[in-house]
């Protein structure tokens, strides 16, 4: 990994793993949740803190630069996927980032097989990796969406003022 990748809080698929593997010896609950968090925003803070108080350990699946780009156009993400991942893992609410390139997180959640699944209210039509966490006794819990916060609405605002 680059040097800029290197930082306490950020590991891959193989550590997530470990890491539920620990906390299921000590009968604790890992948490998981993902998303591309591009500006960090009351909204995303909320929401996490919302997801670490599901269980024990928060791990949060971060999108890559590429898939970012893929499901939000070429102008995103604002901040790259080392900076993003730099800030979510310095909140307290946030134990571990693992960053995946695929469009959606089902094979690392199949990899490191979490306790609980959260997303927000706004994906009830469709969480991806629902059915793998469901199979092996865990659940999935939908978080409320706060209204008027969100990363469209911040470079909306943003583009406003530079009109």
């Amino acid at each position: 990994m680059p040097p800029e990748f290197c930082f306490p809080g950020l590991l891959d698929a193989t550590s997530a793993r470990a890491l539920r593997d620990r906390l299921h010896a000590a009968g604790q609950k890992l948490v998981f949740t993902n998303g591309c968090f591009d500006i960090l925003h009351r909204g995303h803070v909320t929401y996490l803190e919302f997801a670490r108080a599901q269980g024990d350990a928060l791990v949060v699946g971060l999108n890559s630069d590429d898939s970012v780009r893929r499901a939000k156009g070429p102008s995103r993400p604002v901040n790259s996927e080392s900076d993003r991942a730099f800030v979510l893992a310095a909140l307290r609410c946030v134990d571990a980032v693992v960053i995946f390139g695929e469009d959606e997180p089902r094979d690392l959640i199949a990899s490191i097989l979490p306790d609980v699944l959260v997303k927000g209210s706004d994906w009830a039509h469709y969480v991806s990796g629902r059915e793998i966490v469901e199979s092996h006794g865990g659940r999935v819990v939908l978080a409320d969406f706060v209204e008027g916060k969100s990363t469209t609405a911040t470079l909306e605002k943003i583009r406003r003022c530079d009109a």
